[in-house]
């Protein structure tokens, strides 16, 4: 299929593959006006997601939900601009691009087709989509960190030193030792991210799918620097199986600014658009966040979700250090031609909307968690930093960075039989923030600036509670992406490239993304008292998860009342 030749286009759509659920965005090309938005929550398991009751660490989904997701957000966005844009013509549209969770990578047949839309395994759990957060790998995870330390190569140079049960070759060598009739059974394995732009572009079959280098730089050890993946004979050492699937993956990946193919006649048709439009390689969400929120060289983008991503990214030009614990460092990622950095923390919303589902008391209870949270978050805002005299870790998911460590646990420090559920909220709410800064501090310990920080994602709009805090602790001002919905943007910009309204994608990024005027900013005397919790937290943080660094805690819980008492 041969793309779409129409000078008179004039919109772009980004569809975001969120945990939960998918939206699509469309998006006027010459501003980043948002015209048209849908959501399409999946349908499958809880809030999307098949758990496992007996397995805490299990969390699939179902493959046929981003189909379904895909028709119905594309659909609607284009029926809405149609109805609300007299001049809209669905002809107008000149690209789409795609962002995913990652890493979520599906074991497929030789066709393509994932498994669990096979009738044979449609109900079996290893053969869905795994999801970002399935920590289920997590031994596997141990033993290529330790095998690639023996064998001395040098595939966890550019991940951060140690490889993580959330990535791509731990899932698979997990499969293949739990549910070995999945693993022989699927040809090859792809990322959500590659798996849309390959089922719409109908490219589905292994060899032909656009891979992202985003997606295999930053969860598969894939790197130019050694000829792509990790070795047949590396691999053998962990399983003979998984050297022969090799062969079966890829071994290339592009960035979004290239064509992963052309919107097919049968896809186009369910979705109202015309065939051939270009459609974007795929990419992980935060990585689209970043670009839909302007992200340059000493500009931290954090987009604060169920967990956080926060990205960096550095001119090509320039050396980057081998930095411990991140979660890669790689050409093209996030911006064509620089080099994207990517580190984060495993759960933020998700540690609230635990604690307003399991340990919040009736008299907070609102119709939804969403609100719950809320109500909790305007009693915590009446405290003052270190009032409450808790400490808590933010590790409920397990630890992304720096620790990269999934088999931690969350802590709470400090409780009284005074103690408040919002006195508790506030000090989960701190805890990320902790964990926020500890993150910028690795940056800057290995020479990657960081000027500012643009901050995107539902909790960011919704929460200027947890943005003070934010700023208060990283002692930074906290700055909001002008858009709402940065991933979804972040996807419409590729899309722009891909449909050669710009020609690159700073071009696009100029003209497309904005920040708002709001600035959370330090206050002075909050940062003086969170600087002392902070150390608090740091030598917790070194004391449970085996830094080599063994502080002494037997003055802890009396550090946090002697602060709690100053302040109140």
């Amino acid at each position: 299929m041969k793309p779409v030749k129409n000078r008179a286009v004039k919109y772009t759509i980004g569809v975001d593959y969120g945990t939960n659920s998918c939206r699509a965005l469309l998006v006027r090309t010459t501003d980043g006006a948002e015209v048209a938005t849908a959501v399409f929550p999946y349908p499958t398991g809880e809030a999307g997601i098949i758990l496992d009751p007996k397995d805490p660490n299990v969390a699939r989904q179902n493959p046929a939900d981003y189909i379904d997701g895909f028709v119905a957000t594309v659909a609607a966005v284009v029926a809405e601009a149609t109805k609300k844009i007299k001049t809209f013509n669905s002809s107008d549209v000149a690209g789409i691009g795609i962002d995913t969770t990652g890493s979520t990578p599906m074991p497929v047949n030789a066709e393509g087709l994932p498994l669990a839309m096979t009738p044979e395994f449609r109900r079996h759990p290893a053969a869905q989509a795994w999801l970002w957060k399935d920590h289920t790998g997590w031994e596997e995870a141990a033993i290529i960190t330790e095998t690639a330390r023996k064998a001395k190569v040098p595939y966890l140079a550019k991940c951060g030193g140690t490889y993580s049960s959330e990535w791509f070759w731990s899932k698979i060598w997990h499969c293949q030792r739990s549910a070995p009739e999945v693993f022989d059974a699927a040809y090859s394995w792809i990322e959500l991210c590659d798996f849309v732009p390959a089922w719409i572009t109908g490219n589905l079959k292994p060899d032909q799918a656009a891979r992202s280098v985003c997606a295999a730089g930053h969860k598969a050890m894939f790197s130019t620097e050694w000829g792509g993946l990790p070795s047949k004979a590396f691999l053998k050492k962990l399983s003979p199986k998984l050297a022969d699937l090799r062969d079966r993956l890829y071994s290339t990946a592009q960035a979004s600014d290239q064509i992963a193919g052309y919107l097919t006649a049968e896809t186009a048709a369910k979705v109202g658009l015309a065939a051939g439009i270009p459609v974007a390689v795929g990419a992980f969400d935060a990585h689209h966040g970043a670009v839909g929120a302007g992200i340059k060289p000493g500009r931290l983008v954090k987009i604060i979700g169920t967990s956080t991503c926060d990205i960096l990214v550095a001119p090509a030009t320039t050396a980057v250090a081998d930095i411990p614990g991140v979660c890669g460092i790689v050409p093209g990622s996030v911006v064509p031609g620089m080099t994207g950095l990517e580190a984060g923390q495993s759960a933020v919303g998700d540690i609230f909307l635990w604690f307003a589902h399991h340990c919040c008391p009736p008299e907070f209870r609102r119709e939804n968690e969403g609100a719950t949270i809320a109500a909790l978050e305007k009693a915590a805002a009446k405290l003052a930093p270190g009032a409450s005299g808790l400490m808590a870790l933010d590790w409920n998911n397990g630890n992304r960075t720096v620790l990269v460590d999934p088999l931690l646990s969350g802590l709470m420090l400090g409780q009284t039989l005074h103690t408040t559920a919002p006195e508790m909220l506030r000090a989960l709410v701190e805890a990320t923030a902790f964990g926020a800064a500890t993150i910028i501090n690795r940056f800057e310990e290995y020479g990657v600036a960081v000027r500012e920080v643009v901050n995107c994602g539902g909790i960011a709009e919704k929460s200027p509670f947890l943005m003070q805090i934010y700023a208060d602790v990283c002692n930074r001002p906290m700055r909001l992406s002008r858009s709402a919905q940065t991933c979804a943007l972040g996807a419409a910009i590729f899309g722009s490239v891909a449909g050669g309204v710009y020609r690159t994608t700073a071009a696009a990024q100029r003209a497309m993304t904005g920040i708002k005027e709001t600035v959370y900013k330090p206050i002075k005397e909050n940062v003086k008292i969170y600087a002392e919790l902070f150390a608090i937290y740091r030598d917790l943080h070194d004391a449970f998860g085996a830094t080599g660094r063994h502080p002494n805690l037997e003055g802890v819980m009396k550090q946090l009342i002697a602060i709690r008492q100053r302040v109140r």
